[in-house]
């Protein structure tokens, strides 16, 4: 037998050893990400993946660590889960494969983060020890991070992150009672301006265009606002002394600001430890109404179209869901998706919403238009619900 006849025998038998390794593989689903999404699994430590197009699940990925108190943010593809948890553990979840491509355990206790707008760095807010990591985005390699040091030796818990223009991140110091604001231009230098915000800022999101910076204060009535567009003027305090005078109601859960609604010129806010949705006029920044609600309000969540804002609440309320009519700021509806509903998402043209039931085990889809139950899932304990069109949102 010629040499060129046994070297092609090897080379076809090292070919078929190649096709029959790769037909054992895993291999992605080969489909769009538009309209997949995630379900938080609190107690396995575990999530769905979710196709909000044909309501149903495609499959679980366990081994996310201590998910008690979760959050969610994507890649600008949209194929790629970035998992904070509760113990500091920072995940990369794969929709299409179904599986865990990257994990570390960054902090010792970490409530979210984001991701910057060019997409290249992942951003972990800590609570221990106090300040913000940067990671890059396809690796989870850390790249720098900022201690959140507002005096010599003392560190705060890190709050209400969000991700800016510029490649900037946005977030509030519990303790410190500041804002920051950190630029990740040069990702291993990165440049921090401080800003006085008040007392206990608990939480903060960004207004949909980008241009503000809103950190509710715990230690007093009112928000603290910071217009990113000329951050040179510093925070200034807006809604101050909404409860001013009344009695105050114990707080049984914060509000998540998240989840605050603008709608139709109109911010729709949770009121700290009261029984009311705040009305707020985004041109005056001056309260406009108030409506009142069955619970304290956890969050306070715009239908993408603004028409409608859903609510849930905190216990004892927690197994309602209230509606309300942005036109005439008039209640709707009362509905009982099930027992301690923890969170809502919108799909991205709002036709339907998804309603997490922790105490039942399961997610609920609604109709917005009917306000009728479309279909229950099973899940365990669930709680967070993130779709993918988060990726194309500023602040998410």
């Amino acid at each position: 037998m010629s040499r060129l006849v046994r070297c092609c025998q090897a080379l076809c038998a090292a070919a078929a050893l190649l096709l029959s390794a790769c037909a054992h593989q895993p291999t992605a689903e080969v489909r769009g990400t538009g309209d997949l999404g995630i379900v938080i699994e609190r107690a396995t430590g575990s999530v769905q993946i979710v196709d909000h197009s044909r309501q149903t699940s495609l499959g679980r990925v366990e081994g996310l660590g201590d998910l008690s108190h979760a959050h969610a943010t994507y890649s600008r593809d949209g194929r790629y889960a970035y998992v904070f948890g509760r113990d500091g553990g920072l995940t990369k979840v794969d929709l299409l494969a179904r599986r865990i491509d990257r994990r570390v355990v960054q902090a010792g206790n970490s409530i979210g983060g984001s991701i910057s707008q060019d997409g290249r760095l992942v951003v972990a807010q800590n609570y221990e020890p106090g300040g913000i990591k940067a990671f890059d985005a396809q690796t989870l390699e850390l790249v720098s991070e900022v201690p959140a040091e507002y005096a010599p030796g003392q560190f705060s818990k890190v709050v209400g992150l969000a991700d800016v223009s510029g490649n900037r991140f946005a977030y509030a110091l519990f303790e410190a009672g500041e804002i920051w604001v950190t630029d990740f231009s040069t990702p291993a230098a990165p440049v921090t301006q401080r800003y006085p915000a008040g007392k206990q800022p608990y939480d903060g999101l960004v207004t949909p265009g980008g241009r503000y910076f809103m950190a509710g204060l715990f230690g007093e009535d009112g928000v603290s606002l910071l217009d990113l567009w000329q951050p040179g003027q510093g925070a200034r305090r807006i809604l101050g002394g909404y409860g001013r005078g009344e009695e105050k109601l114990p707080v049984y859960k914060m509000p998540h600001l998240r989840g605050w609604a603008v709608a139709d010129g109109k911010a729709y806010l949770p009121a700290v430890g009261r029984h009311e949705v705040l009305v707020v006029d985004l041109t005056t920044w001056q309260e406009v109404g108030r409506i009142p609600v069955a619970g304290q309000p956890v969050f306070v969540m715009a239908r993408p179209d603004g028409r409608q804002v859903w609510v849930n609440f905190a216990f004892p309320d927690n197994a309602q869901v209230q509606v309300i009519d942005t036109l005439d700021r008039r209640l709707l509806t009362t509905l009982s998706p099930g027992k301690a509903v923890l969170h809502m998402e919108f799909t991205p043209r709002g036709e339907h919403v998804w309603v997490s039931s922790r105490d039942d085990n399961r997610v609920t889809i609604y109709d917005t238009d009917t306000l009728q139950p479309l279909k229950v899932l099973p899940a365990q304990a669930p709680s967070g619900i993130f779709f993918t069109a988060r990726a194309g949102r500023i602040g998410f």
